[in-house]
């Protein structure tokens, strides 16, 4: 009985040529779809056939056919090829994937209206977007990176820092034109809409001199929501710079004041520690940091 060692171990490279052979029915055929000659091809296939001492093709007419022996072989190594073929393209399509998580206020608000100009720039990377508000769990979730608006990130993460940002009132030009907005003390019996970021109303009325606190009003937990609400007239928000910057070219929004306070958050790009270098990956965090530093 041969053992595993004594088997003959042809070259990938005369299986290729063999599998090539027998699907397109002849070595000049063969020959023309691997880009080589029809005397290279019958070599591999004779030194094939030596190594296995048995012939794999007979002759009929001006065509090939496999002996039993070759079509026992051309189904092994036909599904063998295919599915080192399929292999290869999964990994080389893994390679262009990057899942990105934020929140969706920023993915809303902030990627979208640039997404055109990113897949413009890198065609060739799959950006895949998680929107989520929770801190995920990268290696649970399939997270290659983060953008996140908050404090500085905690330890066992890389974190580049982006962009801080100002905050202001917004409202839509029907809606202050229907309330008759025109002044900052305009604000104390306007509807407003509230968040849950650290400054709110309070501290926007303390920085434009207004006494006595801000009137309640429908609170929204997301930002994308509130300024929705804003847009649709239903009253004014605290609207983040980077978030309403593309509402505001469009007249959607107005910021009628030039009162404004700076956000204690900054927006940070975030990876786990020892993150692997990957061309695509570094391609996204160039972009979305030269995006952030653009005058919007």
């Amino acid at each position: 009985m041969s053992s595993p060692h004594s088997a003959p171990r042809p070259s990938l490279r005369s299986l290729e040529v063999f599998a090539a052979a027998a699907r397109d029915g002849g070595f000049t055929a063969a020959g023309a779809s691997l880009g080589i000659t029809q005397s290279a091809v019958s070599r591999q296939i004779a030194d094939l056939e030596g190594m296995l001492g048995t012939p794999l093709f007979t002759r009929r007419g001006a065509r090939l056919a496999l002996t039993p022996a070759g079509r026992r072989l051309a189904e092994r190594v036909g599904a063998a090829l295919d599915e080192a073929r399929a292999a290869v393209a999964e990994v080389a399509a893994s390679d262009r994937v990057v899942t990105l998580s934020m929140l969706p206020s920023v993915a809303a608000k902030w990627l979208a209206p640039r997404l055109g100009a990113f897949v413009a720039t890198h065609p060739e990377v799959d950006l895949r977007v998680a929107a989520s508000r929770h801190l995920v769990d990268f290696a649970a979730e399939g997270i290659d990176a983060a953008i996140r608006y908050g404090p500085r990130p905690g330890p066992g993460l890389t974190a580049l820092r982006l962009a801080g940002e100002t905050i202001t009132p917004v409202a839509a030009p029907r809606f202050l034109s229907a309330a008759g907005i025109a002044v900052t003390e305009d604000l104390r019996r306007a509807a407003l809409l509230h968040g849950d970021l650290p400054e709110g109303w309070d501290a926007w009325f303390a920085a434009a001199g207004l006494e006595g606190p801000p009137r309640d009003g429908p609170r929204l937990g997301d930002d994308a929501a509130i300024l929705q609400a804003a847009i649709e007239g239903h009253g004014i928000a605290l609207g983040r710079s980077r978030l309403v910057a593309y509402d505001i070219a469009a007249g959607r929004l107005v910021a009628p004041f030039d009162v404004s306070i700076a956000a204690s958050y900054a927006y940070w790009f975030v990876k786990p520690d020892g993150t692997p270098a990957a061309a695509a990956l570094e391609a996204v965090e160039a972009w979305i940091a030269g995006a952030f530093q653009d005058v919007d």
